[in-house]
């Protein structure tokens, strides 16, 4: 086979395509990692060389197609085409079918063990629960569909670049910005907070205290199977993959029970453990505490055997303000003391600099460099302090459905790859 030609020796040819397999075309592409036009290259000298005739393609209603072909293939292609007494337009949806033919749409990439990534500070209002929803969300998202994804060819490119300019939006294209199919993991969401933020945002209702819940399985005294309290996000652009497991006013109640389980540090993995082989990706959302709910969820998300670096861990989400470089360090000595304890290897997955915005001047571009200065672990993601997010929130929809072209969207989905 020979290779794609390059961008300097290309020619434009301009002819009619249906819409629907201009569609699948573009997303198919995107889901091998290729070009449109390399794709259609392809495609037509695979079209030239059969020995006998492609199945016909409904054309009706085919509109303007352009694209870039290497010097002299569409002239050989338009020969082709005559010598079969097949119009330019017909041969040239053949031509794309053929090539859609042979490149089926990928299998999801599926992890050999759940993922389970811990979202967590222990201060408050640092927008821990939206980074769970939005992460969640992005993961779950079709991948025979695209969605606009700001790509972190260099995330320090925009976080030197101050990414949010003083009206509140981003400056012109920091980085690149593509279209690209959504991961399509199975996700569950765990609301693992008592103050219920999380199952509230996404429209669910809290657990009630006379009934089941993930508390009274940690504690050892279930009521029923935790699967039957999981609800479905119920989205078309998360196709079923899209779980939460609410919670329970009664996790206030949390350490003072896990006191007398023996093994406390295992007591969220015991609970969870059966509920894995359903997900990819368990995504749990901490409450702002350093007690022995913070350790058992941090031993969680410790590195299993036969697990790759990275794979699992703690996500800590920031603002770039003080009080968050003293929680960080409360929290970062927590799981090192809990690694040391119990001999257990707990990965960082990065930083999440949440609610940003330069208009509050040096405080938060300074504090901001600091977070970036501190290297390990990284900055992964830099969210804006932007409308759309506090407004899904208020009519209980999630970010991504409601917003899916926002900025703080498209930040989410890089973030997503970024954790990927």
């Amino acid at each position: 086979m020979s290779s794609p030609a390059t961008a300097s020796d290309r020619e434009k040819v301009v002819s009619r395509l249906p819409g629907w397999i201009r569609k699948n075309l573009r997303v198919r592409a995107a889901q091998h990692g290729i070009e449109m036009q390399t794709a259609v290259e392809q495609g037509i000298r695979d079209w030239c060389s059969l020995a006998s005739t492609h199945a016909t393609i409904d054309t009706s209603g085919a509109d303007s197609f352009s694209t870039s072909l290497p010097p002299g293939q569409w002239e050989e292609f338009c020969e082709v085409a005559a010598g079969r007494r097949t119009s330019r337009i017909q041969g040239l949806a053949q031509s794309v079918q053929l090539w859609l033919d042979n490149n089926p749409t990928p299998d999801v990439e599926r992890p050999e063990i759940t993922r389970r990534i811990i979202v967590c500070n222990q201060k408050g209002g640092v927008g821990k629960t939206a980074i769970t929803a939005g992460l969640g969300e992005a993961l779950a998202e079709d991948s025979n569909t695209l969605h606009p994804v700001r790509v972190a060819k260099a995330l320090t490119k925009a976080l030197r670049a101050s990414e949010i300019q003083a009206d509140g939006a981003e400056p012109d294209n920091p980085l690149d910005i593509e279209n690209l199919p959504g991961p399509g993991q199975n996700v569950l969401l765990v609301d693992f907070d008592p103050q219920c933020h999380l199952t509230n945002q996404l429209g669910a209702t809290s657990l009630p205290m006379n009934g089941d819940s993930l508390t009274n399985h940690m504690a050892g005294d279930p009521k029923g199977d935790l699967r039957d309290l999981i609800v479905s996000i119920d989205d078309e652009n998360f196709g079923g993959r899209l779980h939460l497991l609410p919670a329970c006013n009664d996790a206030f109640l949390l350490d003072v029970r896990l006191s007398a389980v023996r093994a406390r540090e295992a007591a969220l993995e015991r609970a969870l453990a059966p509920l894995e082989a359903d997900y990819d990706v368990i995504i749990v959302d901490c409450p702002p505490s350093l007690g022995l709910s913070m350790d058992a969820a941090a031993y969680y998300g410790r590195r299993r055997d036969d697990e790759r670096t990275g794979q699992s861990g703690a996500l800590i989400v920031v603002q770039a303000e003080d009080s968050s470089a003293d929680a960080y360090e409360l929290l970062t000595t927590q799981i090192d003391d809990l690694r040391g304890d119990l001999q257990v290897d707990i990965d960082y997955l990065g930083i999440v600099v949440n609610l940003y915005d330069s208009r509050r001047g040096y405080i938060a571009t300074s504090s901001l460099q600091g977070w970036v200065d501190i290297k390990d672990p990284r900055v992964v993601g830099l969210i804006g302090d932007l409308k759309e997010q506090k407004e899904a929130v208020r009519v209980k929809q999630p970010l991504l459905s409601y917003a899916p072209k926002s900025q703080q969207a498209v930040g989410m989905r890089a973030l997503a790859r970024e954790v990927l």
